[in-house]
């Protein structure tokens, strides 16, 4: 491939896209892999999955792109298939059962590791916020999460939501609500994690003397938060390395195939530590 141009369209605010350091960070391992090829990426924040799908149309008809990556999968995602009818290479980052050029990340395993730390630090009742419940990903940490805390004993509570800060204190909110509350809660992105521990401590609870916290991505906010949050880490600039190194094979003719996404692993830091005592 020489030169050219890569497709990736983000659904949402822009002012949202802006505050979330995973998706910056993707499209720099991108751009790194491109880069020596002559291609960059093309990114355009749209409101909603019409607008979307009104995009890929425009820049088929245009040839404005080489190719395109389709983030955030949902079930029943109509996307891979609407690229694939306009003749637009696509490489999905997700899971998805038709025969498309992937990305896949452990999930599943990620969520499973989580359970272990926590419950091996004798929390009993774990909650976790998570994202929007339509997304692949979710319902693959959702189902890990309940199979992992049923093999070790533990109750879980889950509460949607949508990976801004307003839908982190909300979870939170609901979550201590509960009967008996989780002394440990999993946010499913930073954003939502380090708005939730701000608020805990304005509200005079000790993290993580009082509740333990774990972010489901890790990022510069969670080192900078206070105390410092425990993440799963995702090397996010190598995944998006993966995701241009798997457009430029694609482009160059090479077999439709699942790459394997970058190890997740638990980044213990200073907010999470034993449950309290009854």
């Amino acid at each position: 491939m020489a030169g050219g141009l890569i497709g990736l369209v983000l659904t949402g605010s822009a002012a949202r896209v802006g505050v979330e350091p995973f998706f910056m960070e993707l499209i720099a391992g991108m751009e790194e892999a491109l880069a020596p090829a002559g291609a960059t990426v093309l990114l355009l924040v749209v409101p909603d999955l019409a607008a979307e799908l009104a995009t890929y149309r425009r820049w088929a008809g245009d040839h404005t792109v080489a190719a395109v990556v389709v983030v955030n999968l949902v079930h029943d995602d109509v996307r891979p298939a609407h690229v694939a009818g306009l003749g637009l290479p696509a490489v999905l980052a997700g899971r998805h059962p038709g025969p498309f050029a992937k990305v896949v990340t452990a999930d599943a395993a990620a969520m499973t590791t989580a359970i272990e730390a926590l419950s091996g630090l004798g929390h009993r009742v774990i909650g976790r916020v998570s994202g929007p419940a339509d997304l692949v990903h979710t319902a693959e940490r959702t189902t890990a999460m309940r199979t992992a805390a049923a093999r070790r004993g533990v109750g879980v509570e889950i509460v949607e939501g949508d990976y801004s800060a307003e839908s982190g204190v909300r979870g939170l909110r609901e979550l201590l609500a509960c009967r008996p509350a989780p002394t440990a809660i999993v946010f499913d992105n930073d954003v939502m994690a380090v708005a939730a521990e701000q608020e805990l401590i304005r509200s005079g609870v000790s993290v993580p003397a009082q509740i333990s916290l774990l972010a489901c991505d890790d990022s510069p906010l969670c080192e900078l938060a206070v105390p410092p949050l425990s993440a799963l880490s995702t090397d996010v600039h190598e995944h998006g390395l993966i995701l241009g190194r798997a457009v430029l094979d694609l482009v160059d003719g090479e077999p439709v195939r699942e790459h394997p996404g970058p190890l997740i692993s638990v980044r213990q830091r200073e907010s999470t530590g034993r449950a309290p005592a009854a």
